[in-house]
């Protein structure tokens, strides 16, 4: 089974720039996207039938904003569009899809750039979460958790982390909450394969951030510990440019 996370930063804007182009090229199973900024009428629908993907998709109410989908080739038992969070389904923030005894969960979580307010509620979004997967594991005990975080973990993850103390993706709260998120069940699977640093996910689009790779590595796909002996490779894709972020990839043996 692969899986890619992939932030497109607006769907419509990513076709533009040649993401069905991309896409048909097969590069994954299924396809998690976040911030589609589309409505469920907006999606390419067509188009990504055309090149062999069903879109299941989660918008917010908002017109323009966030928003998630899942592009898949393999059928899914059970969608979930949303979950017990109020303000993160208006948001359109979680789709989760399940493939026999494994459940997927596509997250956009939360950004608090923009100011104090939000940051006060990403830090109650990430509690929620944390909440939800740990109900959801009652049931379902194989997952994998993938999106755009929205947070860097460790200061390998990112380019200047001395310089970036202090800003919202990189706080001692956000990266202690990664550090909980990890020791109660999940593997980071990219830094199960991958050691070194200068690996990012995303970066500015100011002073040739990415062309120097100056970025953050905020996308993940995680899993829980009992899919450990089924990870086979993981990887990130900066050279696939129809965004701000790249893609990340796994692929597990199933």
């Amino acid at each position: 089974m692969r899986i890619i996370t992939y932030n497109v930063n607006g769907i419509r804007s990513a076709a533009k720039k040649g993401f069905i182009d991309w896409l048909a090229t097969n590069p994954a199973d299924v396809v998690c996207l976040q911030e589609i900024k589309a409505a469920r009428e907006d999606v390419p629908v067509k188009d990504i039938e055309a090149v062999g993907y069903t879109p299941l998709s989660f918008s917010a109410e908002k017109k323009g904003y966030s928003g998630v989908a899942m592009l898949t080739r393999i059928q899914p038992n059970n969608v979930v569009y949303g979950n017990e969070m109020l303000q993160s389904n208006q948001e359109g923030r979680v789709i989760r899809a399940d493939f026999g005894d494994i459940t997927l969960i596509n997250a956009y979580f939360p950004s608090g750039t923009t100011g104090e307010e939000r940051q006060t509620y990403k830090y109650q979004w990430l509690d929620e979460f944390f909440n939800f997967l740990n109900e959801l594991k009652k049931e379902r005990q194989k997952l994998i958790v993938c999106g755009d975080y929205n947070i860097c973990h460790k200061a390998i993850d990112i380019h200047n982390p001395a310089g970036n103390k202090k800003s919202s993706g990189f706080l001692p709260e956000e990266r202690a909450w990664m550090d909980k998120f990890f020791e109660h069940g999940f593997v980071d699977t990219f830094r199960h394969f991958n050691k070194d640093p200068h690996h990012y996910s995303w970066w500015s689009n100011f002073a040739g951030a990415r062309a120097n790779n100056k970025g953050w590595r905020i996308d993940y796909i995680n899993v829980t510990e009992n899919l450990m002996p089924h990870l086979k490779h993981a990887q990130i894709y900066p050279d696939v440019k129809h965004s701000d972020h790249c893609p990340v990839f796994l692929e597990l043996a199933l």
